[in-house]
């Protein structure tokens, strides 16, 4: 709370008030200075307010002073202002964290005769400033509207999740809304956005047409089988390929949603942020389950994302899948989701699975065991205590296990991808398509929705990482350091690690050198655990495996550091997939080096990395008139360099250095005919998952004829598709036929026009930051 002397009166009381209107934000530079006078108090307050949302803070109110009996001085406050008062720990209270900094940015008003003249205004702060981005959830910048609406979604009593989905759809992003879904009943529109008519695979390649002009980096890419009808079809967009170049290490492949309209499989490729949130790589729709689809589906994943292949990828119990990740990833760590193994045991297990000795047994097989020989012992138990030999489903299960159990993947990193709760997350998302019977233009429009909203989630743990820290962290000097540096759900399951070593005995069990060997268990269990500790160095090995399978330290290793009067993590123990700033040091550390492996030519290796670079900085710049006038100066400036370096030549350089003639080909468009998917089948027809068959060739020479036909098709069928260098053609995006076994017709994506060097873009990405508080949220001096 903020500090008051005398007879100055401390008023809050409003600041409390949940609220959901937007204020927006003008680009005027005006300044508040000492003599401004306004009419009211609530001009005052507003002319405050808007210079805080303006520069990135926000307010609250502070001091005010009566002179006998009547207002004469007002004073609002930055939200950052004072200390929280010390409570008695021994009170059960929320456990809220530190936002308050002790910042001394305030303003002070003086009223003499109604007219409030500023005689104080002291504008700088400690603490940095939201950007562009978090702005919308500044606490003053949403203000309560007494506005009655008449629209359905107030009459008819929906519920407030929905009629947030609403409105989000309606004003466009989630942010226009405000962040408090108890209160967005208060702010609808009562325009609706009109549906274009048309088929549907038009509607589609309509839609993300569209989308192609608003994010160059789109990407999304079709197979058609011998009737040109649309089997196949996945996209992305380019702030998925920013997720997946932070968070790509691994990939959950989910083939339980299907569109009834046309019995399309709807598989989103779903990754784990730094706040161990789901994040969407990327949707396709799927014909079939056979392992054709999802060859094409894997292998048109990787080319949307560069190249780069997962560390690990959980799917369902499925031979098709399997088989196609074994041909297109082979450096990735297939792992079978615990979810779908404790869903398919229900279904093959019977009365059995209502056993909680056998549910007890089973449950340590799938999760407890830090060793093969364990896991072996136990199955073998299980099996021989509930004369389960002879069934069909463990015994297929037992030969998949290196697939699925921890013995087997504790080496592997998988961000805690064991337990149950990353699928039911994944399930919230789109368990609104089961039993749905919306075309595929309206499944879209619905991920693009979750995708939102995901990111606007994204958006506030930043803002709340950012805003302060747990007042009661720094009760030893490692967790201060880990609070420093990682988001706050990662620190609060590093914490609950450090706590639970403290009642660990930790013994000394032998010294080579500088390396020493640490015995710990538990009080009274038997298990006990062997870390090793190099002093000279700072590593430390646990026999447990959690920071192979995680990257975090386990509660063991934390004791050793703790014994040893280590009081920061070691760097090269600091995985930045899991820091704060974890997308920065993505974009600044990409690397073509898996691009390279794929045998690509030295300037697509180049032309990759600046796009990479490029689209984070036109991201940024694009947020304010000044980002974009920084960007397009730097960017002039690098594109005069690079020709009075080169001149007028179309020079390339090669793989040895040397300046060779550009020979690429350079196409025109060429436009595919499609028409919709073949209808779903009515007749016996459900939701439940089905194994279809690929269409069948109709000829031996059908992908050649059908090639021929898509090259001469007339400018009037569908839309746009892909080609080989077309730098006037923006986004990414492929028309491919249907393969069949004994061909595999291709085309190249398009590529994008060449950006400026690395370094200039690094160098106007650094300058938006310095200059424009307004969109970075720079530290004030």
């Amino acid at each position: 709370m903020a500090q008051s002397t005398g007879d100055q009166v401390l008023d809050e009381k409003n600041n409390n008030e949940d609220t959901c209107e937007v204020i927006n934000l003008d680009d005027s530079d005006e300044q508040i200075e000492v003599g401004v006078k306004v009419g009211s108090e609530d001009e005052a307050y507003d002319l405050y307010n808007q210079h805080a949302l303006r520069k990135g803070f926000s307010i609250r109110k502070g001091n005010r002073r009566f002179i006998d009996g009547a207002l004469r001085q007002r004073e609002y406050v930055c939200s950052k202002a004072g200390f929280r008062e010390f409570r008695d720990r021994s009170v059960k209270k929320i456990n809220r964290i530190e936002t308050r900094t002790g910042c001394n940015a305030r303003i002070r008003f003086t009223i003499t005769d109604g007219t409030w003249e500023v005689t104080l205004f002291n504008d700088d702060h400690n603490h940095e400033f939201a950007s562009q981005e978090e702005k919308h959830n500044l606490r003053s910048g949403r203000r309560k509207r007494d506005t009655h609406i008449d629209s359905p979604v107030v009459t008819e009593g929906t519920k407030p999740g929905k009629a947030y989905m609403y409105l989000t759809k309606q004003l466009g992003r989630v942010k226009n809304v405000g962040s408090a879904k108890k209160n967005c009943l208060n702010y609808l529109q009562t325009t609706r956005k009109a549906t274009i008519e048309a088929g549907d695979v038009q509607g589609i390649i309509d839609y993300f047409k569209y989308k192609q002009v608003e994010d160059p980096l789109f990407f999304y890419s079709v197979q058609v089988d011998q009737e040109n009808r649309m089997t196949n079809f996945f996209w992305r967009d380019g702030r998925s390929k920013l997720d997946y170049d932070a968070f790509g290490d691994v990939v959950i492949f989910d083939t339980a949603y299907r569109i009834e309209k046309y019995n399309l499989i709807c598989a989103p490729l779903v990754g784990i942020n730094h706040h161990w949130r789901n994040v969407l790589f990327g949707c396709a729709f799927l014909l079939d389950e056979t392992a054709e689809s999802y060859i094409w589906l894997l292998e048109t994943f990787l080319e949307a994302m560069g190249g780069r292949h997962p560390k690990s990828i959980f799917t369902d119990h499925d031979q098709a899948i399997s088989k196609a990740i074994e041909i297109v990833l082979p450096e990735s760590r297939h792992r079978l989701g615990l979810w779908n193994i404790l869903v398919n045991a229900k279904k093959n297990l019977g009365g059995i699975y209502s056993n909680p000795n056998f549910i007890s047994i089973f449950s340590i097989c799938l999760d407890g065991c830090l060793d093969e020989i364990k896991f072996q012992s136990t199955w073998e138990n299980m099996i021989k205590t509930f004369n389960l030999e002879e069934n069909e489903w463990l015994n297929r299960l037992h030969e998949t296990r290196a697939n699925w159990c921890t013995a087997f993947g504790i080496d592997l990193f998988s961000a805690k991808m064991k337990s149950t709760q990353r699928s039911e997350s994944t399930n919230s998302i789109f368990h609104q398509l089961l039993g749905t019977t919306l075309p595929p233009i309206k499944v879209i429009e619905f991920y693009e929705l979750k995708s939102e909203e995901m990111r606007q989630v994204e958006q506030d743990e930043n803002l709340l990482c950012n805003e302060g820290s747990f007042g009661n962290v720094f009760t030893h000097g490692i967790l201060g350091h880990a609070a420093s540096v990682y988001t706050r759900r990662l620190f609060e399951m590093f914490k609950e690690e450090f706590h639970e070593g403290l009642w660990m005995s930790c013994i000394e069990a032998g010294c080579e050198g500088s390396v020493v060997m640490y015995e710990l268990n538990k009080s009274g269990e038997k298990k006990v655990l062997l870390v090793k500790f190099d002093k000279a160095d700072s590593t430390i090995f646990c026999s447990c495996k959690l920071f192979e399978t995680v990257g975090l330290f386990c509660s063991h290793a934390l004791r050793v550091l703790l014994v040893n009067n280590v009081n920061e993590i070691p760097l090269h123990y600091i995985m930045h997939r899991w820091t704060k700033d974890a997308r920065k040091r993505a974009i600044m550390s990409f690397s073509t080096e898996s691009l390279s492996k794929e045998g690509k030519s030295a300037r697509a290796l180049r032309l990759s990395e600046l796009n990479h670079i490029g689209h984070y900085v036109f991201d940024k710049g694009s947020l304010t008139a000044r980002g974009e006038r920084i960007v397009k100066e730097r960017l002039i400036e690098a594109l005069d360099l690079i020709e009075k370096e080169f001149g007028g030549l179309h020079l390339v350089e090669n793989g040895n250095g040397k300046l060779v003639e550009n020979n690429e080909i350079s196409c025109s468009d060429v436009n595919v005919a499609g028409n919709d998917p073949p209808p779903a089948r009515k007749k016996g027809s459900n939701n439940n998952k089905k194994k279809t068959k690929a269409l069948p060739p109709t000829t031996p020479q059908m992908p050649q004829i059908l090639l021929n036909q898509m090259l001469q098709s007339s400018s009037d069928q569908l839309s746009q598709t892909g080609s080989i260098q077309m730098p006037h053609q923006p986004g990414l995006v492929q028309m491919l036929p249907r393969p069949l076994p004994f061909q595999t017709p291709q085309f190249s994506p398009t590529q994008v026009p060449p950006l400026a060097p690395p370094q200039m873009l690094q160098s106007a990405l650094f300058q938006m930051q310095q200059s424009s508080s307004l969109m970075f949220g720079k530290s004030a001096s």
